[in-house]
């Protein structure tokens, strides 16, 4: 191993340890630390033999690979830059993410499963993309496009070692935010923001060479790379899926005796629902999950009767995943709710009351600030939206919806939009929404805020039971009977399936899309 990289903290997190300790498993093949560092040199060659250098960037579209992380790390030697590019993207999505980068090289894989890359390819225009300068194919199959095209052959030829040119305080990584209807903004990481983050994660859950962690997210979000860099600090085995399926997730949990995983409710939903056992992992330390669907309380509470120790967590693009995370000492509804305790010591978290503008107290929801040393650097080549995300003191202004606690933790409650202020008070939907799945019938539901007249109401959308045919009426006198007035939706209306989108962390509900189909039925009665 090159002892240069000793002076990059990226780096860093592979210089401890013996050279044939496992660190990767990437379907069943084992990647050392010495052959991930070999890796490393050869992919920072293979980056300068086709002219990529310090402040380049690169825009890596890939499903799980150790490629993906090599040329991660060879860009830190070389000081370059990578743009993360979501798997699920398409053409448009793919060209705001290039061009807005201004990446000279996209890397690519011809074909995974059904998603057929070459396809998108052919339908992203050169005039959109004016730095793309060429292609770079990894694997097998062939890809027609306007830019000249060069395989990914880093790991067949040894390169010599490389003058370290990273800066560990410039733009290493940049993830995509959620995105509006202008595009997603780009998420500038360093690697002392990467790598600092990292050991906090590593520091906070005890990780150690005992520990295994299932890598099942994709490395293109923050969700992904954050658990991945966070367990690779601590020096623990880490088994990566390409992409998840629920099957061999649950045959890797299960054989390889895996103590960490981290995903959505909906990932671990389907992987316990493939097991009869009444206590399928008797390895598991921590699981920690984002609560993306509704009814993940219940699913849950059902988890822990089997031995599956979920844990809530918190984060985001601009502070990276795995910001925060419920503890094991914490009662099980306080540990599972999204939110808890931040990974770094460093970390400092409050809220912000909307109404007065003031800092405000624990048990007073207010949009939450957070300043931490995993801190995005800004948004990459936009100084007006870093600006307006940033307090004058310096702290992150989330969007999201939270309070604190009395112990020093905080509760993410909802996204700010999708907050509601109802008879003068912020409500989150999920209150109503749990009350609702309580009904007899109801499989599930949506809340949002509505305007009527001059009242803001709320309104709700919910899927049926088969077979079950409950009524409007009936469903608003067991909400009225349980919570407040002001938390009654004003209307209930049943739908077939809620709109959803695609991010590199599972599916999202447009809440968005829901409010104006409300106000649109609403609007026709």
């Amino acid at each position: 191993m090159n002892t240069q990289s000793a002076s990059l903290p990226l780096l860093d997190l592979i210089g401890e340890g013996a050279p044939d300790d496992i660190l990767f498993r990437f379907d069943e093949v084992a990647v050392s630390r010495e052959d991930f560092a070999r890796k490393i040199e050869q992919t920072a060659g293979w980056l300068s033999r086709n002219g990529i250098g310090e402040g380049d960037v690169i825009a890596v579209w890939l499903v799980n690979r150790v490629e993906w992380l090599a040329l991660l790390f060879a860009a830190a030697r070389l000081g370059a830059v990578v743009a993360a590019v979501n798997t699920r993207y398409r053409a448009a999505d793919v060209a705001h993410v290039v061009s807005l980068s201004g990446a000279r090289m996209l890397v690519l894989e011809p074909g995974f499963r059904s998603v057929d890359f070459p396809a998108i390819l052919r339908d992203l225009e050169p005039a959109a993309v004016p730095a793309l300068e060429k292609i770079a194919i990894v694997g097998v199959g062939e890809v027609n496009a306007p830019w000249p095209r060069v395989a990914f052959d880093a790991f067949n030829e040894d390169a010599p070692a490389h003058r370290l040119r990273g800066n560990a305080d410039a733009p290493l990584l940049l993830f995509t935010t959620s995105g509006t209807t202008k595009g997603p903004k780009l998420v500038a990481h360093s690697q002392t923001t990467l790598a600092t983050h990292a050991r906090s994660i590593a520091a906070a859950l005890k990780v150690s060479r005992e520990a295994s962690l299932l890598a099942m997210l994709p490395f293109c979000g923050t969700f992904g790379m954050a658990s991945v860099l966070g367990f690779l600090a601590g020096g623990a085995r880490i088994h990566a899926m390409d992409a998840f399926d629920a099957p061999p997730a649950l045959r890797i949990l299960q054989d390889e005796k895996i103590t960490h995983a981290f995903g959505s409710d909906e990932m671990f939903r389907r992987i316990l629902a493939l097991t009869k056992e009444p206590k399928p992992f008797p390895n598991a330390k921590i699981f920690g999950f984002a609560a993306f669907q509704p009814g993940w309380r219940d699913f849950a509470a059902e988890a822990e009767a089997r031995g599956l120790p979920l844990h809530g967590l918190y984060g985001s693009s601009e502070v990276q995943a795995l910001f925060s995370i419920g503890r094991d000492d914490a009662p099980f509804a306080d540990r599972i709710e999204c939110g808890g305790w931040p990974m770094s010591p460093q970390a400092r978290v409050r809220v912000r009351d909307a109404e007065s503008g003031e800092i405000a107290g624990a048990g007073v929801s207010g949009e939450i600030e957070i300043d931490a040393p995993s801190r995005f650097l800004g948004y990459f080549n936009n100084p007006q939206a870093t600006a307006e995300a940033t307090t004058a003191d310096g702290f992150f202004r989330t969007g999201d919806i939270g309070r604190l606690r009395e112990d020093g933790s905080f509760i993410y409650e909802t996204r700010a939009g999708d907050a509601m202020r109802l008879g003068g008070f912020l409500v989150g939907p999920g209150e109503i929404e749990d009350e609702l799945k309580a009904c007899e019938g109801v499989a599930d539901a949506q809340v949002v805020a509505v305007e009527i007249g001059t009242q803001a109401r709320c309104a709700a959308f919910v899927i049926v039971k088969p077979g079950s045919t409950p009524l409007e009426n009936d469903l608003i006198a067991h909400v009225r009977a349980r919570l407040a007035g002001y938390k009654v939706p004003a209307r209930i209306f049943f739908i077939d399936a809620f709109p959803v989108t695609d991010s590199a962390n599972g599916v999202k509900i447009q809440r968005a899309k829901l409010r104006a189909m409300a106000m649109e039925r609403i609007a026709g009665v």
